[in-house]
């Protein structure tokens, strides 16, 4: 931040102030000596802001955060690998920067926000060739148009992230998400979603960095078969705690694996339509 340059201030509102925990957190991972994860963009981001990361770099969320980013960043490479003419659909972006990661050169991507997020990204994010950002809500039907009109002439089929995003909507507000997106797109695609677990939903309070911000958690599952149940023509392709990753690097993390195994946020992909081609 250069001398003489005002902090800037942010107005979101309580479940897009969670946006805060991510960005805070790899913006601390890329500054240590050996970084697992590198995201100069959430470096700028902090420093700009000059935002007080304490409330939201907690240890579990830490780890948590650095093992989705990994495990998310691995998996999406290898899927556009397959398919270099993906089209991704980012649900919920918040801050994230995963585009400038895996990009082939070819891909075409969207993020999509509620205005205040979206307000704020274009803020920090300058505009990209191949990289569309949308401002809408992604529980109504009104932002599926751009979608399909970016799927005309691709072969590939879209691919939608939800990070960080499905514990805070209700399981009947997921299901008419994903049978809005079926009902869209039924030729096919991909849906990569974070689940939490059912002892979390209500207990935000008990997390360790959400519990700095007036976001609830409205609901959890124990197996994202519960959500693939839920919605007609929908399958659980996989499901990974983010354990998997996280017990590579620390004791304490190792420990949490195995005393709370099932405590944990994981990796669900849930794919519609056939297989990719």
């Amino acid at each position: 931040m250069e001398k003489g340059e005002h902090k800037v201030e942010l107005q979101l509102g309580d479940v897009q102030t969670t946006a805060l925990i991510p960005v805070a957190i790899k913006a601390g991972e890329t500054l240590r000596k050996n970084p697992r994860i590198k995201d100069p963009k959430a470096v700028e981001i902090i420093q700009t802001l000059q935002l007080d990361t304490r409330p939201y770099d907690k240890f579990l969320s830490h780890e948590g955060v650095v093992a989705r980013t990994i495990m998310l960043d691995r998996q999406m490479k290898s899927i556009i690998k397959k398919h270099p003419d993906t089209v991704v659909v980012n649900l919920g972006a918040g801050f994230d920067d995963r585009f400038s990661r895996v990009d082939n050169g070819r891909i075409l991507w969207f993020d999509i926000d509620l205005a205040d997020s979206i307000a704020a990204r274009k803020k920090a994010f300058p505009e990209r060739d191949r990289v569309t950002m949308v401002e809408a809500d992604v529980l109504k039907d009104d932002w599926f148009g751009t979608i399909e009109e970016a799927l005309k002439g691709r072969k590939a089929k879209p691919v939608f992230i939800a990070e960080g995003l499905f514990m805070y909507f209700t399981l009947e507000q997921i299901s008419d998400l994903l049978g809005n997106i079926i009902r869209h797109f039924p030729d096919g695609g991909l849906m990569i979603a974070e689940q939490n677990c059912k002892l979390m939903a209500g207990n935000e309070k008990h997390h360790d960095a959400v519990k700095s911000t007036n976001a609830r958690f409205l609901s959890g599952t124990d197996s994202a078969q519960e959500i693939a149940d839920m919605v007609e023509g929908l399958q659980l392709v996989e499901e990974h705690s983010f354990n998997e990753e996280m017990k590579k690097y620390t004791i304490r993390a190792k420990l949490f694996a195995m005393i709370a195994p099932r405590m944990n946020n994981r990796w669900a992909t849930f794919k519609w339509g056939g297989k990719m081609s």
